[in-house]
């Protein structure tokens, strides 16, 4: 069984820095793209940046020019560096490993994996 374990997340003030890691364990043949995602109390989850096997990435709006992802495909692992964050920057992060080759019930497929999540808070 695939599994993506979070870390990183914290409590940390305006204009500061927090490092986020994924890492996915398991028996995996290969993983197409993963991403971050992150919940505030009462919205929805949102995506916040994507990065495929090849390097290429993709990043909403309001992580563009603050936020980094990046990944280490030899470890499996998935890192989300947010600079100058801010209060509304204040979430649960979720981490999502999609297209996971994987041995599920006995047979190979491609699934999706969630993390269970990691909470930032941004706070004076």
């Amino acid at each position: 069984q695939v599994q993506l374990v979070e870390s990183g997340g914290g409590l940390v003030q305006p204009g500061g820095s927090l490092r986020l890691s994924c890492a996915a364990s398991g028996t995996i043949s290969g993983i197409n793209a993963m991403a971050w995602y992150r919940q505030a109390p009462g919205n929805q989850r949102e995506l916040v940046a994507t990065i495929i096997s090849n390097g290429s990435t993709n990043y909403a709006d309001s992580a563009k020019g603050r936020f980094t992802i990046s990944r280490d495909n030899a470890k499996n692992t998935v890192y989300l560096q947010m600079n100058s964050l801010k209060p509304e920057d204040t979430a649960v992060y979720y981490c999502k490993a999609l297209g996971v080759y994987t041995i599920l019930i006995g047979r190979w497929g491609s699934y999706d994996f969630w993390g269970q999540g990691t909470q930032v808070t941004v706070s004076s």
